[in-house]
């Protein structure tokens, strides 16, 4: 039997809304299928394929698979209309995608209007890779008089200065000490606000 896809497709939005992957009776009951020994061997594959895994307290849990979502084959043309996209797409998460290094990314939300000429908007999530270094043009989190902004790092007459990514706000030329908490490598934003 090939595992169908749209198991894991209701699977996945069981625990987008419960955070918890459901009790075998119950998975049963969301996959329309009535003979536990089915569902058994659904979860077997599932456990196979990577979707699902058995936790230490031996309940299902999300496997390494299980948070991947469809990237279409061909991109999407900002300028003029180009032909419909395939029906190819490929398998990638967000995390494997966004995240080098987890022990080090961070998800700051974003406050203020000071990077807007940047396409980073109030409520945007920044993702941060922590590093005490950054390179001149690089979009950083920097602590400045024991405050944290977002902006351009840049250099001026020898010194490194925060320049915003709007001309209505002035450069930061630190009096103190300016420290970099990490540099910007993505960024998500949500624009259905539900």
């Amino acid at each position: 039997m090939e595992l169908d896809p749209s198991f894991i497709s209701k699977l996945q939005d069981y625990y987008a809304k419960h955070q918890v992957i459901p009790s075998y009776s119950a998975m049963g009951k969301l996959l329309g299928i009535a003979a536990k020994s089915w569902v058994a061997h659904c979860v077997g594959r599932m456990k196979e394929a990577g979707y699902l895994k058995v936790a230490p307290d031996r309940r299902l849990s999300p496997g390494p698979r299980f948070f991947e979502r469809r990237l279409a084959y061909a991109p999407v043309q900002a300028g003029l209309p180009n032909p419909a996209l395939d029906d190819g797409y490929d398998l990638v998460t967000l995390d494997s995608y966004l995240v080098k290094i987890p022990s080090k990314t961070t998800l700051i939300r974003v406050k203020g209007d000071s990077m807007v000429d940047a396409g980073i908007f109030e409520g945007d999530l920044v993702v941060v890779e922590q590093q005490p270094n950054a390179n001149v043009g690089d979009i950083v989190v920097a602590i400045v008089d024991d405050d944290f902004t977002i902006k351009y790092l840049d250099r001026d007459k020898g010194a490194f200065v925060l320049r915003p990514g709007n001309k209505a706000y002035p450069t930061i030329r630190p009096k103190g000490k300016l420290e970099i908490f990490g540099v910007m490598v993505g960024l998500v934003r949500r624009v259905d606000k539900r």
